[in-house]
């Protein structure tokens, strides 16, 4: 698997560090505890999918795009990140944004959405909650061929083949981080939505025959639904690297029990989890994603998942800037030192 051969751009300069949380881990008084800071990825607020759109952007260049179509909730990070990659290499960006369960579109609302404004996106189309997004996405796509344009549609949270080769790529990363500092690693905890990430590095480490396990917690979806499109993507992008999937499945395990009511709406887990890694190692996570994937963390945590001589890596996904979309939101104080 020799990932140098596709086509890259790079928008970061340096691999993302790797932290110890040392009081967070003495607080909950289990397995010692890391943090991998993909919260510093390059591009406008950092986040993880700058990993994939290293490889998205250069197909799209290679294909003589001038125009990215992508899409996602209001505050979606992956749509921030694909706008900056998009006018970082020149080209024009269009968002089609989905309104929440229970949240309109607010022209002015903060966080993601004020900065979609400050990077210049030409064209925002907002849709009602439920719509048919990747039609959507398309149907922009084609109205831009239309006008002579070049449009190159990049699914929801980049994830498809060539967008999760970015977290392959990270998982080499994180070994050769872990060789450089003799950290052994037992397990591995991230967000499991749109799912690039988390079939990424399923295949890395399977590539490298590394005996990692990636435990995905669901932001969105039930396991039912969420396992089979893991378990799917991971395969297609095992396929497109020519890796054998011989067991591959296997090594797909996700937890449903973090989501609350659904996708975007808090849950008193994730308050508590988002104030706990505030206060304990100045570290800001987000409601939407990271916030729930410590929730499932630490849960897991204090119903000894994980062995007290384990070392396990959470990876942070990036999102701050959603915070700001939810002034009140934390003010209830759910965690205090």
């Amino acid at each position: 698997m020799l990932l140098a051969k596709l086509p890259r751009r790079s928008y970061t300069h340096a691999t993302t560090p790797i932290e110890k949380l040392t009081h967070l881990s003495k607080l909950l008084d289990g397995p010692s505890i890391y943090i991998k800071r993909d919260d510093l990825l390059g591009l406008a607020g950092g986040g993880n999918k700058t990993r994939k759109l290293e490889y998205l952007l250069a197909d799209a260049i290679r294909k003589g795009a001038d125009t990215i179509v992508t899409g996602g909730a209001l505050q979606s990070n992956h749509c921030r990140l694909t706008l900056a990659a998009a006018v970082k290499e020149g080209l024009k960006c269009h968002l089609v944004l989905e309104e929440g369960v229970a949240t309109p579109y607010d022209p002015d609302a903060n966080g993601n959405n004020l900065l979609y404004k400050l990077l210049g996106a030409e064209f925002i189309k907002v849709v009602p909650y439920g719509s048919d997004m990747i039609a959507d996405m398309h149907a922009l796509g084609e109205e831009l061929a239309a006008a002579g344009r070049k449009p190159y549609v990049i699914p929801i949270g980049g994830s498809n083949e060539l967008g999760s080769v970015g977290y392959v790529a990270c998982a080499q990363e994180i070994l050769q981080q872990t060789f450089e500092t003799g950290l052994v690693l037992d397990d591995v905890v991230v967000a499991s939505g749109s799912g690039g990430t988390q079939a990424g590095l399923i295949v890395g480490f399977h590539a490298s025959s590394a005996p990692i396990k990636v435990h995905g917690i669901n932001v969105s979806r039930p396991n039912e639904t969420q396992i089979p499109k893991i378990t799917d993507l991971v395969q297609q992008t095992a396929s497109y690297l020519n890796v054998a999937d011989n067991q591959l499945a296997d090594r797909v395990h996700c937890y449903d029990g973090y989501v609350g009511e659904g996708y975007t709406i808090p849950t008193q887990g994730m308050i508590e989890a988002v104030q706990m890694l505030a206060r304990t190692e100045g570290i800001l996570l987000d409601s939407v994603y990271t916030g729930k994937v410590m929730a499932g963390l630490i849960d897991l945590v204090r119903k000894g998942a994980f062995k007290k001589e384990d070392n396990v890596l959470f990876i942070h996904t990036g999102g701050s800037p959603s915070l700001y979309a939810n002034p009140t939101l934390f003010n209830e104080d759910l965690f205090v030192l």
